[in-house]
């Protein structure tokens, strides 16, 4: 038998399981467009706008529906109610961590986002209770955040009010904040370890919302084989890892039990206590806090980092918010001392302000994946164990109905009538449910504390008229980034 035989009957059968298993698996799935055998639906998303494509879906299936990214079925669930139902009223059915190749090339199911089970549970309540307790009876994070935020305006006060590019700087400030937590010590913005460790973790978002990463989630092995950015990635991931294991055996070196400094010894404490009670099969390894460390790094960095320079173009292209913001400053904080988070329930319109920025900017379109953890019955619909589902939270931070006009940005959305604060079940940027994002309350007070502060020692001032400004996402993938523009910082 000719090999050119073998190659055509190989493929054959590849096809007709293809075919086969999609069709055996669609049985009791929620409905969704007919997929073609091996690709499943890829040719009908546009890679470079996925939410736009999951959108058009649900106007044909319905708030819940089934797609095939190669040969995996993804429930994807559209819209507040669906997602509410499932993250909260279901949240432990629905609390699995969906596949995601490439994190699980570079994760390898440690730390705490990318891990399921027994591990995700005991690194989420770890670190959950260290972020909580560091610094009790020494200096809090808020405090840590303080002494960040007058770095930041020094390092502004540089510029002298020449254009810049902020998005380095604005990328220093939370990495010196995780730095602090996670090694104890904050680093010089000139630091030639911490330019590195920046230089990478901005290389990698950029192309992890690549729509090239997209294709390699889809077909893992076969783009393993090809050059390309995904080689980038994983050796930035390998160097970010490296330099934190290090770290991890320097503290390991001079660690006092009684006396822990940041969140390693914090974990090497546990970890000692767990070796000296013979308890099997522990989680607290180095391999574990290596991750643990990366993840906080990974999502504790960019996201807020992101955020901060979405959230200066948005005021740019809005003087009028600008000019409001710094109005309440005046009146609730003044120009004497720095802002604290006490001060965020006296200033209803900066709060509606950044919560418009996060709503507005829908950093993490559809989430990171879930999975459910066992079979269940959602909405006369049986999903299978272990079956991915992709959640749109751009379905519920722009929807209409909670939202008028979602697309243009008004801290409206968060006032009422009498210009108080308004909360809203819609608001989702850090998910929801039992995989909420462990540093929601950090990111929240850095993002106060940071803008608070930059506008009370700085006008923005931007390089063209702002309306010409344009606040259109450059890539939509993973994440939205927002695109390159400079300002001036003049003080105040």
């Amino acid at each position: 038998m000719g090999p050119v035989v073998v190659l055509v009957l190989g493929l054959s059968c590849l096809l007709l399981f293809s075919i086969w298993r999609q069709n055996s698996g669609r049985r009791k799935l929620p409905p969704g467009p007919t997929p073609f055998p091996i690709i499943g639906n890829i040719l009908q998303i546009d890679i470079k706008d996925i939410t736009k494509s999951l959108t058009k879906f649900s106007k044909v299936y319905g708030p819940v529906f089934t797609l095939y990214l190669g040969l995996q079925p993804t429930v994807v669930l559209h819209g507040y109610e669906a997602v509410k139902e499932a993250l909260i009223d279901h949240g432990e059915e629905f609390s699995g961590r969906g596949r995601l190749p490439l994190a699980e090339k570079t994760n390898r199911g440690l730390g705490i986002v990318f891990s399921n089970g027994h591990r995700w549970r005991e690194m989420r309540r770890f670190s959950l209770m260290t972020l909580r307790n560091l610094g009790m009876g020494k200096r809090s994070i808020e405090e840590r955040v303080q002494e960040e935020a007058c770095c930041l305006v020094e390092e502004l006060r540089k510029t002298k009010g020449s254009p810049c590019d902020p998005t380095f700087i604005l990328g220093c400030a939370p990495c010196n904040v995780i730095c602090s937590i996670v090694f104890q010590n904050r680093f010089d913005y000139k630091d030639q370890n911490f330019l590195n460790l920046m230089e990478k973790l901005n290389d990698n978002v950029k192309i992890g919302s690549s729509p090239w990463m997209q294709i390699y989630n889809l077909f893992p092995d076969l783009i393993d084989c090809l050059p390309g950015s995904h080689k980038t990635l994983l050796k930035n991931f390998d160097d970010i890892n490296s330099y934190i294991l290090k770290k991890i055996n320097d503290h390991e070196e001079s660690l006092d039990v009684n006396n822990p400094r940041d969140l390693i010894d914090c974990f090497l404490i546990k970890k000692k206590q767990e070796q000296e009670n013979h308890k099997e099969s522990s989680e607290f390894t180095n391999e574990n806090l290596t991750m643990v460390a990366s993840d906080l790094f990974g999502a504790g960095t960019e996201t807020t980092s992101t955020t901060l320079r979405y959230s200066l173009l948005l005021l740019l292209k809005h003087p009028h918010v600008i000019a409001k913001v710094k109005e309440e400053i005046d009146h609730v904080i003044g120009r004497h001392r720095s802002p604290c988070m006490q001060d965020r329930s006296q200033m209803p319109y900066t709060d509606a302000v950044l919560h418009e920025i996060q709503r507005y900017i829908d950093l993490v379109p559809m989430n990171v994946p879930h999975a459910v953890t066992h079979d269940i019955k959602f909405r006369d619909y049986i999903i299978p164990k272990g079956t991915t589902i992709l959640t749109s939270l751009t379905s519920v931070l722009h929807d209409p109905k909670e939202f008028p006009n979602p697309d243009k940005f008004d801290p409206g959305h968060f006032l009422d009538e009498s210009g108080n604060f308004k909360k809203s079940n819609y608001f989702m940027p850090f998910s929801a449910g039992k995989r909420i994002c462990v540093g929601e309350g950090l990111a929240r007070m850095e993002l106060f504390l940071f803008l608070t502060t930059i506008l009370q020692n700085f006008n923005l001032k931007p390089l063209m008229d702002p309306r010409d400004l344009d606040t259109t996402p450059v890539l939509n993938g993973f994440a939205s980034l927002p695109p390159a523009y400079k300002l001036c910082f003049i003080p105040v």
